[in-house]
This record gives C-alpha cells, structure tokens and sequence, in this order.
C-alpha cells in the first residue's frame, strides 16, 4: 500500500484463472472460513461463468483519502484524475474528531463548493459520537455518512435522530450489508438511505445484484483494496445495475503501489472503462508470494472450496 489503509500496509491475495477469465480471492486475512468461502464465490463466478452484459460502458468514481493528516490529502487527490466526489476515511483509530474534520476541511479545499464529500467511519462511532461528528461534518455538506455505527440498530437510531435534528445528513450502510445473515434487515428498519455494495464480500455479481433488488434503495459500488482482476468485477457490478445514481468506490487501484497488470484500471476523467482485466507474467513472478504465504492460500482456498461444496 502506498499508505496503510484499513490497518494494512501490506495487501494479499490470490488469483485463480478459469476459462471465463480471471478471478480474485482475496478475503482479509482475519476472516474465518464462511465469510472467505463467498470471497471464493465471486471469484469463481468471474474465472468460470463471466459476468452479467452491461448496461453502460464506463463507471463513474469517486477519489478515497485515506486517514492521512490535512497537509497529505492533495497528494492522495492528484492520483485520481477528474473526480467530483472523495470518501474519506474517519474514526481512525487513534485519532480523534478533529482530525476528521481537518481531513474532510482539506477535501473540501481542494474539491471546490461543488465537489461531492462522503465519510467512512467503518462503524467505528457510537450513536452519540455519530451525531456529535453528523454535526461538525454537515457544515462541509456531505453527500451521505458511510456505517457510522456498527450494528444496523444503531444506524436506524442515527436516522432518525438526524432527522428529527434537522441535520440533512444521509446514511449509507457497507458493512450492515456485506457481514450480515440477513442484508435486507437495512431495509426493513429503515436504517440507510443508501447501500454499499462489494461483489467479492458478497459472493459475486449476480448475488450483489439480487441483494440490490431485494433492498430497492439506491446502491453504491465500492470495492475491498482489490488489484484490477478484482476491480473488474466492481465495475462489472456497477455496468450491470440497471440505475446508479452515484460514482463507485473503485479507484482504490491508486492507492496500491503495485499491480498485477500493466494495463490497471485507473480513473481517467473521473470514471473506469467497463473491461476485463489480465495480469502480466512478469509482474505476477515479481509479486509472488513466498512458499510459506504461497501454502497458506492454497490451505485456505482449499477450506473456503470444501465449505462452499466446490473441487
């Protein structure tokens, strides 16, 4: 990573070739068998059946700044070309509020009045904090709050209190969608105005797709610091959606300071071309894996196949 982002500076993950293409599994390394196992799903849906034809040709992104003090946040911007929206991460660990309003002021600068601002918190406040930050953050006019809290309980309690406080402030839920048992829970507790969408969490695009229609609330793509194999998935998603009211989470590929293609897929003009990707040999033998983190996939791909019922 060029900066540690989501606590990690170092971004692992394996490619699988099938007769459809590429595919990438590449669950964190913290996460247990069954939420890999859908990783591993998506993956093999990209590398094995290929993906839904798409509606639009190109992706419309927004720029991602990581926790990084205010004096970096131009740095970060430069490497996504012609954006008009930026998420920015907060409730960092270690930092406090006024790092992010700091953060976000430095976003607005350098956006202009017009530009588009959406936070991501990761669920990492309470109630009260999410409401204390709603505050401090709506004077800077953001498009939505991402999972402020963690649990969908309290994003619908968030809601409803910006509401009744007239702070004009939307809610978006990622991981309330993606780590839940039952994704539609959002919905039906009125929790979120917005949903975010991940293709691998989710176990593809066809599953995203049906998560998207069961919830009918307007969807964002975003992506989980995958390299380009899975980023075209993302943009995959994001072709196939029959309306997408908002830019998509996927230029993350800026944020890796390599890739397994020579050909990444980067923001031009703000937005990604609909494609396949395929990865270089050379730069697949320059970022190899050594043989013990090599054995440690194959392990884990083997778990996440057997739970899944795949050989």
């Amino acid at each position: 990573m060029r900066v540690r982002f989501r606590g990690v500076a170092v971004r692992e993950v394996a490619l699988l070739e099938g007769p459809a293409g590429w595919g990438e599994f590449g669950p964190f390394l913290e996460y247990a068998v069954p939420e890999a196992s859908r990783w591993l799903a998506a993956a093999v849906e990209a590398a094995w059946a290929g993906w839904p034809a798409p509606v639009r040709s190109t992706v419309p992104v927004n720029g991602t700044v990581p926790a990084v003090g205010p004096d970096d946040v131009a740095a970060v911007l430069e490497r996504f070309p012609g954006v008009t929206t930026v998420k920015v991460k907060v409730a960092e660990q270690g930092q406090s509020l006024d790092d992010d309003v700091n953060r976000v002021a430095a976003v607005r600068s350098w956006l202009g009045p017009s530009g588009l601002i959406r936070v991501d918190a990761n669920g990492g406040w309470s109630v009260e904090e999410a409401l204390m930050a709603a505050r401090r953050l709506g004077s800077y006019e953001l498009d939505y709050m991402e999972q402020p809290c963690r649990t969908v309980e309290e994003l619908a309690t968030v809601r409803r209190s910006l509401v009744r406080q007239g702070i004009d402030v939307r809610i978006a839920a990622d991981e309330s969608i993606r780590k839940a048992e039952d994704p539609v829970l959002v919905r039906d507790l009125e929790a979120a105005d917005v949903i975010v969408v991940k293709v691998a969490p989710l176990g593809g695009v066809r599953a995203a797709l049906e998560i998207v229609a069961e919830c009918g609330l307007p969807a964002v793509v975003s992506s989980a610091l995958d390299t380009s194999v899975g980023i075209a998935g993302g943009v995959a998603l994001a072709a196939a959606l029959p309306e997408l009211p908002f830019a998509c989470g996927l230029g993350t590929v800026a944020l890796l300071a390599g890739d397994v293609t020579t050909d990444s897929l980067l923001p031009e003009n703000g937005a990604l071309p609909v494609r396949g990707v395929v990865p270089d040999p050379q730069l697949l033998e320059r970022f190899s894996a050594a043989p013990e983190r090599r054995q440690w996939w194959v392990e884990r791909l083997a778990a996440s196949a057997a739970y899944l019922g795949i050989s």
